[in-house]
């Protein structure tokens, strides 16, 4: 099996894991729409990286790559990226949050 963690804690996503990697997920997850060509998103990586490791155990982070996984898009609804949401189940709510302060606020209400 190939490996899929792009980085630490973060793991890439595409159609063919998204039911066992985001749907089956036991604790909620993270999902991040972004593009290597996206600056906004490559922007919010850092934030997105350094929060993966303080969330271990309580919420999955993974990423999508928009230009890849179009179908991916269209279930969130996606029209810009980078988009985020916070998945459990099949619930899913769209997180606002771009600075790793903001995106902390915003995870720790929705995850405890």
């Amino acid at each position: 099996m190939e490996n899929e963690e792009m980085s630490g804690n973060i793991i890439d996503v595409n159609e063919e894991n998204y039911e066992r990697e985001v749907t089956q997920s036991e604790i909620p997850v993270l999902v991040d729409f972004w593009a290597p060509w996206c600056g906004p998103c490559m922007a919010l990586m850092p934030a997105f990286e350094a929060l993966a490791p303080q969330y271990e155990g309580r919420l999955k982070f993974v990423k999508i790559n928009a230009d890849q996984n179009q179908a991916l898009m269209e279930k969130f609804g996606v029209r810009g990226i980078p988009q985020l949401f916070v998945v459990t189940g099949e619930e899913k709510q769209a997180v606002k949050g771009r600075t790793r302060t903001r995106l902390s606020a915003e995870l720790d209400e929705l995850v405890e």
